[in-house]
């Protein structure tokens, strides 16, 4: 007898249905799984066999033969299990085979019976969705993660005999609760901008990167406050929408990062890696493939400390994403894309001692030394990070005052303003959402200087020799600035601040 049952596979976010189609007959015991199955797939022969003993379904008698189709795609994980012991039992004709068309079965079973949650649930239910299935049953403690898709009716399972019952007597399978209306997470942080000393230039371009979604690279000794900075950027980022909480979500899932319960991520990443990060740790890779930390800080901030410390492949790996906002990974059999729109914060010292330039230290490096160090932050990368800033000591004057600085609640207010600017220009004139995706053809249309300001920049492209791509970044942040001014045109004051914040094209002699 044969039966077939439907779950999904995960390419990047891409979700693939997957026909679970299983015969069984008399004869030697076997129990066969075929279709270009992983090692944990093919493990799911013992998963099923132990599980099914549980509820007295003894496979000794009978060939079993697990065919996962299409063959061709690879498949990978627990979520499976599921599914095949489903076809398995209506193969063997314990619940109804008819029972089992156009539903969606994720979960991966326990030697005892009980359904583990497994990863990519929101992801697999919007694939699911899109091919007009309209029911699913996964484990309950993916139960959060999948009332976040509409569109499908969800049931949930702890144990496969509550899979059994149903199917065969028609016993009710708990729904889960609907989720409250999102409400993104605004909590006070216990670090704040206010902590930080000294550092006004530092501070405003920590602003204009929060505003427009920039991206930055500060440069300074030790101790001058990069790191205090970089960690106080999501205290000022403007709330999450829904429908960037999503895409969180779903990278999360896919990356098994969702913590108990399983529900909308309401915060913005805040990933730092070390700089002894990998290539396929940073972008994303792997046997099965999982996104990278610039996939894992989407929509949020993406922490480079000691930038120059990192391998140069593994900095060069950034340029395809920080310019496309996705990354695809190719490998032999795989083809996955992930999301990749952080905002990137770098952080490095101006030399292998970290004091050149600084008067009250001597710097210990030589001219050679400094030039190879400096080296390893290529051009071209360096032209897709929007703001550059030099971050001179914190004056000792500003350490013994009492005086706080402006707290992140004020400044992201500001940040706010500046982002519904660029929310409302979205939906009339441009695509996308924030400065820093603004395409050539955008800029034209909403960040056209005024007379002025094009004298301004034109005499910058030639004195600076800035690139195309820089001068396409000059007029971003000085769209960001006009949002910030509450001004709707952009004006020669905004081009010269943006052209300040390009220090590495005006002064490359300063690291």
């Amino acid at each position: 007898m044969q039966a077939t049952a439907l779950t999904f596979t995960l390419l990047g976010l891409d979700a693939f249905p997957i026909r679970v189609e299983v015969d069984s007959s008399r004869g030697i015991p076997s129990f066969q799984l075929v279709g270009l199955p992983e090692a944990s797939v093919r493990e799911s022969r013992v998963r099923v066999r132990a599980a099914l003993q549980q509820l007295g379904v003894d496979l000794n008698e009978y060939v079993i033969t697990v065919n996962l189709a299409p063959a061709d795609l690879k498949k990978s994980g627990g979520s499976f299990d599921v599914a095949i012991a489903a076809a398995t039992l209506a193969a063997l004709g314990k619940i109804p085979a008819e029972s089992l068309d156009r539903i969606a079965l994720l979960g991966e079973l326990s030697l005892t019976g009980a359904i583990r949650p497994v990863r990519g649930v929101l992801p697999s239910l919007r694939g699911a969705v899109a091919r007009g299935i309209q029911r699913a049953i996964v484990p309950a403690a993916n139960a959060r993660e999948a009332a976040c898709v509409p569109g499908v009716e969800v049931h949930l399972i702890r144990h496969l005999g509550e899979l059994v019952d149903h199917f065969r007597l028609g016993s009710p399978l708990e729904s889960p609760e609907a989720l409250p209306p999102f409400s993104p997470d605004l909590t006070p942080q216990s670090q704040d901008l206010a902590d930080v000393r000294g550092q006004h230039g530092a501070r405003r371009a920590l602003e204009i990167a929060a505003a427009g979604a920039h991206n930055l690279l500060m440069i300074g000794p030790p101790g001058s406050g990069k790191t205090m900075l970089a960690r106080r950027l999501p205290t000022i980022l403007p709330p999450l929408t829904l429908d960037e909480a999503l895409e969180i979500t779903a990278v999360h899932s896919v990356a098994g990062l969702l913590g108990e319960p399983r529900g909308v991520v309401t915060t913005r990443p805040f990933r730092a890696p070390h700089h002894t990060v990998s290539a396929a740790g940073l972008v994303g890779g792997g046997d099965p493939v999982r996104p990278g930390e610039v996939s894992l800080a989407h929509h949020g901030c993406l922490f480079l400390d000691e930038l120059l410390e990192f391998r140069r492949n593994v900095l060069e790996s950034l340029r395809q994403p920080l310019e496309d906002g996705q990354i695809t990974i190719c490998r032999a059999r795989v083809r996955a894309t992930f999301p990749a729109r952080p905002l990137v914060v770098a952080a490095v010292n101006p030399c292998p001692c970290g004091y050149s330039g600084e008067k009250s230290r001597r710097c210990t490096c030589s001219a050679d030394r400094v030039r190879q160090y400096r080296a390893r932050l290529s051009g071209p990368l360096l032209d897709r990070i929007d703001l550059h800033i030099i971050l001179p000591p914190v004056d000792v004057a500003h350490l013994q005052g009492h005086q706080r600085g402006e707290p992140s609640a004020a400044v992201r207010a500001r940040a706010i303003a500046a982002r519904a600017a660029q929310t409302e220009r979205s939906r009339r004139d441009v695509e996308a959402t924030t400065n820093a995706a603004l395409s050539p053809r955008d800029l034209e249309r909403v960040a056209t200087p005024d007379a002025a300001g094009q004298t301004l920049l034109a005499s910058a492209m030639e004195r600076l020799g800035l690139s195309a791509r820089a001068y396409g970044k000059v007029l971003r942040v000085a769209r960001t600035i006009a949002d910030l001014d509450g001004d709707v045109a952009v004006r020669s004051p905004h081009i010269a601040e943006a052209i300040q914040l390009r220090l590495l094209d005006r002064q490359p002699e300063a690291a």
